[in-house]
């Protein structure tokens, strides 16, 4: 074991977020020294045109250069770069890859659905090592992982073509939307879903933990927070029966009234309809009545598997 914590940075571009997470990671704990999040929508349209556009790559451009000029002062010694659904499905993506070698030397790279997997079960269990089969959910804005493990490794995985920004997108037309367009969408992911775990006995699980901004934004508005508090939202619990009072709420007012609610970032009003779908068909999908809410994802994943690295 090191004796001295290692300092990394983690840039992780996904469909719906760009995000960054400084740290001092020492024996797989870590510290956090700069954390944010931006919602910059990279995987808008790539549904149907398949690529990336050009307002959504300058908006991802724009956070990118706000987070190396932030950890920049900070003695980072490994940087890690990493891009999920949007830029693996997009004709352009490896453009854009390059485009962000060019402009700011910074190698990102393409994860698979596996890899992206791995770090999500790393990061969300660094806490604690589940003892039961657990699940980790990570619901996207392009796709949804489905993890289950016990110990330290995954015993199954899935990455599903299911997200907030995709489904949103595919489904919802209306506003607020029209209870023929979330069953569809419902339908969907639960087909996607059962596709995945069929005839798949290590699909199982005791207990589940959810990560991502889908679950953290409904632990915040059962907390009814307001500023955000990461600490009270990570480890909160919430049952079925809550989420699906918590759906019908956000899914019956217009986008006006939904960005109003407290606890809710107005950024994420316009897809979380979609996301809590989701979330509510992998629960009854896993036969769970509740999930653990957990602000350790993989940016946590990322940073602890960077360190050991550079062990």
């Amino acid at each position: 074991m090191s004796d001295r914590p290692t300092r990394v940075a983690v840039i992780d571009i996904g469909t719906n977020s760009t995000r960054l997470l400084a740290a001092e990671v020492l024996d797989g704990h870590v510290h956090e020294l700069e954390r944010h999040t931006c919602v910059t929508r990279l995987g808008r349209g790539v549904d149907l045109s398949g690529q990336l556009s050009t307002e959504a790559i300058e908006d991802v451009c724009d956070a990118v250069g706000g987070y190396i000029a932030l950890y920049k002062g900070l003695g980072i010694e490994k940087v890690v770069a990493i891009a999920t659904s949007a830029v693996r499905d997009a004709k352009n993506g490896g453009a854009f890859i390059a485009e962000l070698r060019e402009r700011f030397d910074l190698n990102a790279r393409v994860i698979a659905g596996e890899e992206e997997a791995g770090l999500t079960y790393l990061g969300a269990t660094s806490g604690q090592t589940p003892e039961v089969p657990t699940l980790v959910c990570d619901i996207g804005g392009g796709s949804t992982e489905i993890i289950v493990g016990r110990g330290d490794t995954p015993s199954f995985h899935a990455s599903l073509q299911a997200g907030v920004v995709r489904h949103s997108e595919r489904h919802i037309s209306t506003d607020p939307a029209g209870t023929s367009e979330l069953e569809n969408l419902a339908a969907d992911v639960h087909q996607l879903i059962r596709d995945a775990i069929a005839n798949q006995p290590e699909a199982r699980a005791e207990a589940g933990i959810a990560v991502a901004g889908t679950p953290t934004s409904l632990a915040a508005i059962d907390l009814e927070l307001d500023p955000y508090d990461s600490e009270r939202v990570h480890g909160h619990r919430l049952g079925l029966v809550s989420i699906q009072k918590m759906l019908s709420r956000l899914a019956s007012v217009p986008l006006s009234e939904r960005v109003k609610i407290p606890g809710l970032h107005p950024e994420r009003a316009p897809t979380i309809v979609a996301g809590v779908v989701i979330l509510i068909e992998v629960m009854r999908a896993f036969d769970l009545d509740e999930i653990t809410v957990s602000e350790h994802d993989i940016l946590y994943g990322s940073a602890i598997s960077l360190a050991r690295d550079s062990g």
